[in-house]
């Protein structure tokens, strides 16, 4: 492999990629850069070569999304083991088939030189909350800086990964260019594209969702713009700036934290009123212009962290958004009110406490994934330990040696039933839809109680099969 050139040898080799323009080969279905020679001011082209940073839920299916479309793709991660694993043809995601992944023609390494040779650079990593819930972008800062000391003059690096608005100007720029040496929008240009994936759904893959897009500039907007339609079928979306599509992505989880909020308040509130909440939802949602949420714990990568992004940023323009911190409070308390209705129906069962077995069934954070490191579950759990009941778990999706080192407690191999009091339907994965409940309680103690915590399993058909049953 050629050696990456130093700072000063990319930023003086091509400084003429401004002005440069992009056709399409709809035989070969890739970008070819044509671009004005520097020394010579003839025209050369060559064809585009795509590279994703992060090959996570987000970044895998957009590398083999680009590898399918026949671009040349780099897919770079860190993590020597993931990149092995892909090398051998494995999904790592779960969201991919195995035959996807062999071949879409992606080159995994773990090599950052290889940047140099990317003329797009789509970066696509985590960016979590700390403990006090402000946004953590150490990834993004640190793959900035990795991106910026191998990329060539010219790239343009797009980051998909959510953060509040400002921040891709603000802490994804400043990085490249000093690890660079270059100016942002004449030695290289930025765009923003917030991921959109939905993990365990076929329905809203990469191709099947409308792409939001941005760019520093407008030919920049349009050049990416182009690029992303030619792998999103569903089209895209040009936004006016880069700060509206930031913003765009936490506006639209934070609508849904708002929203789940409101039921998850609304079904404690008819809880003490002994009214039916879920029955009161369903003739609410009679009328046109209802909108249909349902309670639950609120888990996953985006819901209960967005909100707090855009929060962080609201606070620092001198705004206190109050719904959104409320929001947030009532979806952090449902774990501790299902524990509480878990206990009152143990304790309706006339069963004893410290002697009690409870059964969880699903610990993801969502039904059919297996995805358990953002689990309210686990809130769940505690919650229940904390009154000295004793929990096992089976999940048919998540990795059981995983789920007993986060979760704490026993997995089990093979689901049985015997010698527990209670069993909590936490995540409905669909293997669960079908659960024999006489049979279930049957092989229960005496007198068991039924948590259904979304709802799933019919309650006449509980209560008829002896559960006492419970739901949030």
């Amino acid at each position: 492999m050629t050696p990456p050139l130093s700072n000063t040898e990319r930023r003086t080799d091509d400084r003429a990629r401004t002005g440069q323009t992009f056709h399409r080969d709809a035989e070969r279905k890739t970008f070819e850069h044509t671009e004005p020679d520097s020394d010579s001011g003839v025209q050369r082209t060559r064809e585009a070569t795509v590279c994703v940073v992060g090959l996570g839920y987000v970044g895998l299916p957009l590398a083999v999304g680009f590898g399918e479309a026949a671009f040349d793709v780099i897919g770079f991660d860190v993590d020597d083991e993931k990149v092995d694993t892909l090398q051998d043809g494995v999904d790592t995601t779960g969201d991919l088939s195995d035959e996807q992944i062999e071949e879409s023609g992606v080159t995994y390494t773990a090599d950052p030189t290889t940047i140099q040779e990317a003329d797009y650079v789509f970066v696509a990593v985590p960016t979590p909350i700390d403990r006090d819930g402000h946004p953590d972008l150490d990834y993004v800062e640190s793959a900035a800086r990795t991106v910026g000391s191998n990329m060539t003059a010219g790239t343009t690096v797009v980051l998909e990964s959510t953060v509040y608005p400002g921040a891709t100007r603000e802490v994804l720029m400043p990085a490249l260019e000093e690890s660079s040496g270059f100016d942002a929008g004449e030695d290289f240009f930025v765009g923003y594209s917030p991921e959109r994936a939905t993990p365990g759904d076929e329905e809203h893959g990469l191709a099947d969702v409308v792409k939001v897009v941005s760019g520093q500039n407008e030919a920049v907007l349009n050049d990416v713009a182009a690029l992303y339609e030619s792998i999103v079928d569903a089209g895209v979306h040009r936004a006016a700036s880069i700060e509206v599509a930031e913003a765009s992505k936490v506006v639209e989880n934070t609508q849904r934290d708002i929203n789940i909020a409101f039921v998850n308040e609304l079904t404690m509130a008819l809880e003490e009123m002994d009214v039916d909440a879920h029955a009161v939802l369903e003739a609410a949602g009679t009328k046109w212009n209802f909108h249909d949420y349902r309670p639950g714990l609120v888990g996953g990568h985006c819901i209960p962290v967005d909100p707090n992004f855009l929060a962080y940023r609201a606070e620092q323009s001198g705004f206190t958004p109050e719904l959104i911190h409320a929001g947030r409070e009532v979806n952090e308390s449902v774990p501790a009110h299902l524990a509480e209705i878990t206990i009152k129906a143990l304790n309706r069962c006339h069963k004893t406490l410290c002697n009690s077995r409870v059964l969880v069934l699903g610990l993801a954070y969502k039904p059919n994934v297996d995805d358990i490191r953002s689990s309210k579950v686990s809130n769940v759990i505690a919650q229940l330990e904390d009154y000295d009941v004793d929990v096992e778990g089976y999940d048919p999706h998540a990795d059981n040696e995983m789920a007993r080192e986060a979760f704490g407690i026993e997995m089990q191999d093979q689901l049985l039933y015997e010698g527990f009091d209670a069993v909590m339907v936490a995540t409905p994965h669909d293997e669960f839809a079908a659960l024999d409940l006489e049979a279930v309680a049957a092989d229960l103690a005496e007198q068991p109680a039924l948590i259904d915590v979304t709802g799933a399993v019919d309650e006449a058909a509980a209560a008829k099969a002896g559960f006492v049953y419970r739901r949030l």
